[in-house]
């Protein structure tokens, strides 16, 4: 089965369970901009409960701007921002030293496109889970695909659909209870090298 889909910031769960049991992958790369979706933003599980961490860009005065030509803010912070946030949320999880000189790159390396630093992301967390997995790329975009499986749609945070995932442990867990389908790097940094375990394990229907 080839899967049709968005690359996104740190992907959700979900979207790795997909990744994982897809026979081929391509990704989305010719379509237009959109707000309030996963293209800018992740969730991790803090302190206080689910947290975004939001990538900002630069907001194009056209009416439409292709994905792959929006700009991450320059002379902001974010990416310092960032890595404190999962620091704090996770520096007390089973795994996060494991993976902390992997990732921390990421959050150091200047990116002038949100585009290429989600590919980034999404190849480093195939090297962490130590999956040989290569993608496609759209060579031009189509409302439907009859090739392949699209989920295109899990991008979207708005209109989001309820997938139940299987509980792990998590770190404030006893706090705030178990928080479903979070960003990919929850699971990493609970789950460690049982990650890809998990991942292959899970049943949702997309």
């Amino acid at each position: 089965m080839t899967l049709l889909l968005h690359p996104t910031y740190f992907p959700t769960i979900s979207s790795f369970v997909a990744m994982v049991k897809a026979k081929s992958l391509v990704f989305e790369v010719c379509d237009n901009y959109q707000k309030q979706t996963y293209r800018n933003r992740t969730y991790i599980y803090g302190a206080n409960g689910k947290l975004a961490l939001n990538i900002p860009i630069t907001h194009s005065h056209k009416n439409r701007q292709l994905y792959k030509d929006v700009k991450i803010v320059k002379d902001n912070h974010w990416q310092s921002q960032h890595w404190k946030s999962l620091q704090s949320a996770y520096r007390t999880s089973p795994y996060f030293e494991f993976y902390e000189d992997d990732l921390e790159p990421l959050f150091t390396k200047p990116y002038s496109y949100i585009m290429d630093f989600n590919f980034e992301c999404i190849d480093k967390v195939f090297e962490c889970l130590q999956l040989e997995r290569s993608y496609q790329k759209t060579i031009g975009y189509k409302i439907e695909d009859p090739n392949s499986k699209d989920i295109r749609y899990l991008a979207n945070v708005r209109k989001e659909k309820p997938i139940a995932l299987t509980p792990y442990t998590q770190v404030f867990q006893s706090k705030c209870g178990f928080v479903n389908n979070l960003s990919i790097l929850d699971l990493l940094f609970n789950e460690g090298t049982n990650a890809l375990h998990y991942l292959e394990s899970q049943e949702i229907n997309f």
